[in-house]
């Protein structure tokens, strides 16, 4: 009896468990595989967030930077040691010079370099970020001013030409590009042989040595240029980088960096404006020591010309230079050729007073004219420009100028008496190189010779001296 029961009761107890065991066992299996399908959902879900960024809300530059944490109106490490600001230059063109202003227009690009521990941030892949003009209004950057400077703009085409970079650990790169009009003290006193030496120059406004220290970033080689810069009138002969330092009694010692640059003029285009002019002028003038004394139109004439010539080339040098008190090189030159110009208009002024001094005195001394200095023929020549033959002159001995005396001499030089023009021919035909050397004054003589050996040594000496 007491088996019996007790086999009845295992059996009942097999049929309640058995199944929830199994039950039990399936949702275990169901929950696991469950489980491991979320994980591939939840993966996948990762993957697909990852490769579409846009979904990924960014971060704000302020917040990334700090911007809002900190006071950006003082200077890194306010109160400590002053900031190191480097600097570089890469120079685009020199667009200018001006002789006249005394002064240079250059475009290039300047670069400050420094560290600022208030913009640091963390980046795994240690990249850096870039930036326009718009965050520097929001940060602290160096206050670089231009001295001597006239006029100065950053371009602002299409935007305004301004790179901010900043790197995770703090360290900034400020790029703009600016064109700058500044002073240069010329000196002329060698013009047009001259060579200039002209300097832009750098400097902090507000922060003294005590709170900013700028400087060259990689020393000499600081300073670039294009390799193809050039200019019309100027050769560039050497760019360098050099610094210093300037004192204010109200401020004190502040850091300044210099843009040094070398121009030498081209002569060339001077040489055929000025000197070549200047030369023939000089060298038309020494024609009239070849003309005859007594051809007083011609060689007055000739001489007016050249004198108002040559100051019509030193006016027009002039007005292209400033208005310096120093002598330069092409006013030596020019005033000098101006000289040898009118010492010959001087020159025939005595010849021409000699001649009719020493005429007077044969005149007094015989009473009678030679044939050398006929006065008829002398007076005849000075009114109609005409040579009068001296053998024909001879027959007119008379002295008086009367109207009869006068038309006789007319008449001589008139298209209508054929045989005394063609006597005339005959006899200058023969005899005119006898006739040119008898009639030239001994001071004519020497000034051909004296002239131009004088002029030589003055060229000489010149371009000696200037080149």
């Amino acid at each position: 009896m007491v088996l019996a029961f007790q086999l009845v009761s295992f059996t009942y107890i097999w049929i309640i468990l058995i199944p929830n065991v199994c039950a039990a066992s399936n949702i275990k299996m169901t929950h696991q595989r469950c489980s491991s399908s979320m994980k591939q959902t939840c993966k996948q879900e990762t993957r697909m967030k990852k490769d579409d960024s846009t979904k990924v809300r960014p971060q704000k530059y302020e917040q990334l930077l700090h911007i809002e944490d900190n006071d950006f109106a003082m200077r890194p490490g306010f109160g400590g040691s002053p900031v190191p600001v480097g600097i570089d230059v890469h120079v685009e063109s020199i667009d200018s010079i001006s002789e006249t202003n005394m002064d240079f227009t250059m475009t290039f690009y300047l670069r400050h370099y420094w560290k600022d521990e208030r913009l640091s941030f963390l980046s795994t892949a240690n990249k850096s970020m870039t930036f326009d003009h718009r965050l520097t209004r929001k940060i602290w950057v160096p206050d670089i001013f231009f001295v001597h400077s006239k006029r100065s703009y950053i371009h602002d085409t299409t935007m305004e030409n301004i790179m901010l970079r900043v790197h995770p650990d703090g360290n900034v790169l400020l790029s703009l590009r600016i064109t700058v009009s500044a002073m240069c003290f010329m000196d002329f006193s060698r013009f047009p042989l001259d060579t200039q030496n002209c300097s832009l120059e750098l400097e902090s406004y507000a922060y003294n040595e005590d709170d900013l220290m700028l400087y060259w970033k990689h020393g000499n080689k600081s300073l670039n240029t294009e390799e193809h810069m050039s200019l019309s009138q100027f050769f560039i002969e050497d760019f360098s980088a050099s610094s210093g330092l300037a004192f204010y009694s109200s401020t004190g010692w502040y850091n300044r960096l210099f843009i040094n640059f070398v121009l030498r003029r081209h002569v060339f285009f001077f040489v055929l404006q000025t000197y070549f002019p200047a030369i023939l002028m000089v060298m038309l003038s020494w024609v009239s020591f070849w003309i005859d004394r007594r051809a007083v139109p011609a060689r007055v004439s000739l001489g007016i010309t050249t004198v108002l010539t040559m100051s019509t080339i030193i006016t027009a040098v002039s007005a292209s230079m400033p208005q310096v008190s120093y002598l330069k090189a092409v006013d030596v030159y020019l005033w000098v050729s101006s000289l040898f110009v009118f010492l010959s208009v001087i020159e025939y002024a005595a010849v021409n007073y000699l001649t009719t001094v020493e005429e007077r005195k044969q005149f007094k001394k015989t009473g009678k004219i030679s044939r050398m200095y006929n006065i008829d023929a002398v007076q005849a020549m000075a009114f109609d420009g005409c040579y009068h033959d001296s053998e024909i002159d001879m027959d007119q001995t008379s002295l008086s100028l009367n109207s009869e005396d006068f038309m006789r001499r007319k008449s001589i030089c008139s298209p209508s008496t054929d045989s005394s023009r063609i006597k005339r021919r005959k006899s200058l035909g023969g005899h005119v190189g006898r006739i040119i050397l008898e009639n030239n004054h001994v001071i004519d003589t020497y000034s051909r010779i004296l002239f131009p050996i004088v002029y030589i040594l003055f060229n000489l000496f010149y371009w000696g001296v200037y080149v």
